[in-house]
């Protein structure tokens, strides 16, 4: 195998391939990634067996072939190479040779017979969306996933497929995220996933904030994501998600109005001051006022006081205040609607749109 490619062409590939490739690996080959030069293109592969990254450059190898070599050795010698440096990499007895001008390196290989390959989808729904929407999806919600929970269906993202719309769930059994986007997906029956966390991670890295479309697939044990000359296949978690619909409280007959930012700032600054490792705040809800309240071991105690629209029963309650300002920063309305029923009643926190996307937060005894 032999081809000559300039730094600015494969750096990308390198970084979007490595991403998926973890660190400590227990299989030296899961640390390489794979490259397989053809006639016309060079297609570059990383995977730690449950994702799976895959990106193709049109191009015209001297010599067709493919091996793996050590991944993030290869990154870093093209990161630390001249912007305008052009790369020759050439396979030689078990070895690989990177040169550029007057640097020369040469790395072990492995095998590309021995290198892991996802198992093909096989019955699959495909759905065509634009990217910055699927990506909006994923960043509104991914937040409450759970991490490194024994029930392991909660460290992922649940991903529902009706009819006319896709519905993104998450949540660690303290908080819950929900978000609903309108697209054709020409399914009958509506199907679950769910993607594990870092499927999750490296789909919101891969994804841009533009229009353009992509292709989702699912299949019993995968999802496929193709984006231009990149493929993205995650592995599914197998397990039953919670029924999401029964912890969303119902929109209470006096709900609290106000400026998001307002509220934000007034919660971040009275945070200071809270447990470090609990991060309880005390509200006290009373006409047209919202008072936060927070205090830490050391006798230290801070208050804020904010302008809302509120006409019910007083209501004093506590939250992980860290929990309140995720959601109130996934949300991107002006005005913010919260609605709590009673002391022990879980906070429903909703824009003020018509956007589909709901936020729960349960109460935390102080």
């Amino acid at each position: 195998m032999n081809f000559n490619i300039t730094r600015h062409e494969i750096l990308p590939l390198l970084q979007g391939v490595c991403g998926v490739i973890d660190r400590r690996q227990a299989l030296p080959i899961l640390g390489n990634l794979l490259i397989v030069a053809e006639k016309d293109k060079i297609t570059f592969t990383g995977t730690d067996m449950e994702v799976e990254m895959v990106t193709t450059i049109n191009h015209h190898p001297e010599t067709p072939g493919e091996i793996t070599v050590p991944a993030r050795k290869l990154l870093d010698i093209c990161k630390a190479l001249p912007d305008d440096s052009k790369i020759e990499i050439s396979f030689n007895k078990d070895q690989i040779v990177v040169k550029s001008g007057k640097s020369k390196f040469t790395l072990s290989t492995l095998p590309a017979s021995e290198y892991p390959s996802t198992e093909a989808l096989g019955k699959s729904s495909e759905i065509s969306l634009p990217q910055k929407e699927f990506k909006a999806l994923l960043e509104d919600t991914m937040f409450s996933m759970a991490q490194q929970d024994v029930r392991y269906y909660l460290n992922g993202l649940l991903l529902e497929l009706k009819k006319n719309s896709l519905l993104a769930v998450a949540t660690d059994g303290h908080r819950l995220a929900l978000k609903e986007i309108k697209v054709q997906t020409g399914i009958g029956e509506s199907l679950q996933i769910i993607i594990p966390r870092k499927g999750v991670i490296e789909l919101i890295r891969l994804l841009d904030s533009d229009d353009k479309n992509i292709s989702v697939e699912v299949s019993q044990n995968h999802i496929r994501v193709s984006k231009d000359k990149i493929q993205f296949t995650s592995k599914l978690i197998d397990g039953k998600f919670p029924d999401y619909q029964r912890v969303i409280p119902k929109e209470g007959e006096h709900p609290v109005k106000t400026n998001r930012i307002t509220l934000k700032q007034g919660l971040i600054r009275a945070s200071i001051l809270s447990n470090e490792k609990y991060k309880g705040i005390r509200l006290v809800l009373q006409t047209d006022v919202l008072k936060a309240f927070a205090h830490n071991p050391e006798q230290e105690e801070a208050e804020e006081e904010i302008e809302i629209n509120y006409k019910g029963d007083d209501i004093e309650i506590g939250f992980n205040v860290t929990y309140l300002l995720d959601a109130l920063s996934a949300i991107k309305t002006e005005e913010v609607i919260l609605n709590i029923s009673d002391p022990n009643s879980s906070c429903l926190i909703l824009p003020d749109d018509d956007t589909d996307c709901k936020y729960v937060v349960m109460p935390m005894r102080l």
